[in-house]
């Protein structure tokens, strides 16, 4: 949809400097921006493509005005701030509301007038889809699940059974929310099958990402909270709790009953194990694995960072002689005593 400039300031609360009636009608780099395109600096290192751009309008700081030659919206937020008025100018038009023939819908069900249901969905018994809803080509919304209003279930989907989804949610194509949890009990014959018989409880604002899994609870509910975002292929297993706003990339994995508290990062590949407790405000970087409680806020790292191969195996070499040199180092000292 096209704005003009005037129109987003207003809307965001923005300064605008330049011409209020250009409008814009899509978003682009900096490097590639035309005439009527959006974009943003926040990064010292593209200077010179900040300079050299011919976009409708840059958001930027207050600054970084001095070296625009176009039209500014000025914000001490511009990622944010960008994200915002992308997500107006590229919003498309909402899906007729209505049930596709192919969908199949449970006598059951509950579907708001104004929700979409896709061609090959299905909504499963109880489930309850709320207004403007969107259900996706091939998703499944089982037994008594929840969709509150505005939530988008992409195309293959799936909500198990008794999942509660808060309202504005996300669920990207190829997504399990709801299946059972890893519980198995070992007896002398083998692995015995731990019924999962908890819930999924999403709060508000939410999106999670394709391919992605969250278990249900075993006992009790998984729950997520308010604003969290998990990107594609996360594991997030039965019984976790996440706190509001808290993110994390690719491969993250949080096992069982694990407790992550609100806006923590986990950066990709990073996890826990189960059990544990992270609590606010807590940043763990890329293939960090955190094995025991986090009490304060701040930044945890434990991967090792990539190296030529000749040096790895030579610091991996030292590494395994390390108990052997930090004994003589203590019977040294003994010694001297």
């Amino acid at each position: 949809m096209a704005y003009t400039l005037g129109e987003l300031a207003e809307r965001f609360d923005c300064e605008l400097r330049g011409d209020a009636t250009i409008r814009v009608e899509g978003i682009d780099s900096l490097a590639n921006a035309g005439e009527s395109s959006l974009t943003f600096f926040s990064n010292p290192a593209l200077i010179n493509e900040l300079k050299a751009t011919q976009a409708a309008a840059v958001i930027l700081r207050e600054q970084d005005v001095a070296d625009c030659p176009v039209a500014c919206i000025v914000t001490k937020e511009p990622y944010a701030t960008y994200a915002r008025m992308a997500g107006l100018v590229t919003a498309k038009p909402a899906p007729d509301p209505g049930v596709h023939a192919s969908a199949a819908v449970s006598d059951e069900a509950t579907v708001d007038p104004a929700a979409t249901i896709a061609a090959n969905a299905v909504v499963d018994g109880n489930a309850i889809i709320g207004a403007r809803v969107v259900v996706g080509a091939g998703a499944y919304v089982g037994e008594d699940c929840v969709v509150a209003a505005d939530c988008t279930i992409m195309p293959n989907a799936v909500l198990s059974r008794a999942v509660k989804l808060g309202e504005r949610c996300i669920i990207h194509p190829g997504a399990v929310i709801g299946s059972d949890g890893f519980g198995n009990a070992m007896s002398s014959e083998g692995w015995v099958k731990v019924p999962q018989v908890g819930n999924v409880q999403i709060g508000n604002d939410v999106e999670i990402g394709a391919n992605t899994t969250v278990d249900c609870g075993a006992i009790g509910d998984t729950v997520i909270g308010n604003g969290v975002r998990i990107d594609n292929l996360c594991m997030i297993a039965h019984n976790v709790k996440i706190g509001d706003h808290t993110a994390m990339a690719a491969m993250t994995g949080i096992a069982g009953s694990a407790v992550i508290g609100s806006r923590c990062m986990f950066a990709g590949q990073s996890g826990t194990v189960g059990h544990i407790s992270v609590c606010d405000d807590v940043v763990v970087t890329g293939q960090t694995m955190i094995t025991k409680d986090i009490r304060e806020p701040g930044t945890y790292s434990a991967g090792w960072a990539g190296e030529r191969t000749g040096d790895w195996a030579k610091n991996v070499a030292r590494f395994k002689r390390l108990k052997s040199l930090i004994d003589r180092v203590a019977k040294l000292e003994k010694d001297r005593q």
